[in-house]
């Protein structure tokens, strides 16, 4: 769990988006209880910040909140995943369609960049740094469309997906595979391709079910509503 700083807001919203993170990176996996102390400590503050930021977080479904028993992650939901997933679907071939339409070449270049950027942490194996780096590639498709709360909506619609699938990018080859679907999205922006970039983005989101589906058999603790022992986190 970072600490955050001071130009990330309120002392409130810094605590908010130092656990959420750590909850999305799973350095608090599902089932972790959340301890208050812990946080306080870890990140020099008292405990009213911490509440505030935790009842925000239960509100977005990523930990519940047990009366006598207290507070732990969320474990892994497939209804609101699948939800997640469509939503995210729907929204990213809007984006696509409008981003290839109406491409300026300041925004291929800078797809560009990070297409290179991917490029270059598969080659150095940092599987954590290609996350943010996919992560911001599909951010900035929705960044140029011009619609100021569309990647705001994106985020929330599919944060449970988001969860499970940095799960997935350390399985042998999936980087590399994400990286061709990216490339394969991107060659039709740029070609302004509309129809092959709405094709190559179904692609590359239809892989995403079938293997949370496999993550699910392969670890179903993780998708299990009743707490694992020993899953105290901090």
């Amino acid at each position: 769990m970072r600490e955050t700083t001071p130009s990330e807001g309120s002392l409130s919203q810094r605590v908010y988006i130092s656990v959420k993170e750590a909850i999305l990176a799973l350095h608090f996996p599902p089932g972790a209880n959340l301890r208050k102390a812990p946080i306080c400590e870890r990140l020099g503050v008292s405990r009213a910040p911490v509440t505030e930021a935790i009842a925000r977080l239960a509100a977005e479904g990523l930990v519940d909140v047990v009366p006598q028993s207290g507070t732990h992650v969320s474990y892994f939901s497939m209804s609101e995943i699948r939800e997640g997933a469509f939503l995210r679907e729907a929204l990213e071939l809007a984006a696509v369609s409008k981003v290839t339409r109406d491409l300026t070449e300041e925004q291929r270049k800078i797809l560009s960049r990070n297409m290179r950027l991917q490029k270059l942490l598969i080659e150095d194996e940092d599987i954590s740094g290609f996350y943010q780096a996919d992560e911001e590639f599909h951010g900035l498709l929705m960044e140029f469309t011009g619609f100021r709360r569309l990647a705001d909506v994106a985020q929330t619609v599919s944060l449970q997906v988001s969860r499970a699938r940095i799960l997935l990018l350390p399985a042998p080859g999936r980087a590399a595979e994400t990286l061709a679907e990216h490339q394969a999205i991107f060659d039709a922006i740029s070609a302004q391709d509309e129809q092959g970039a709405r094709d190559a983005m179904r692609l590359h989101l239809g892989q995403l079910m079938p293997r949370i589906e496999q993550l699910e058999q392969r670890k179903p603790h993780l998708f299990n509503l009743t707490p694992q022992p020993n899953s105290e986190a901090g």
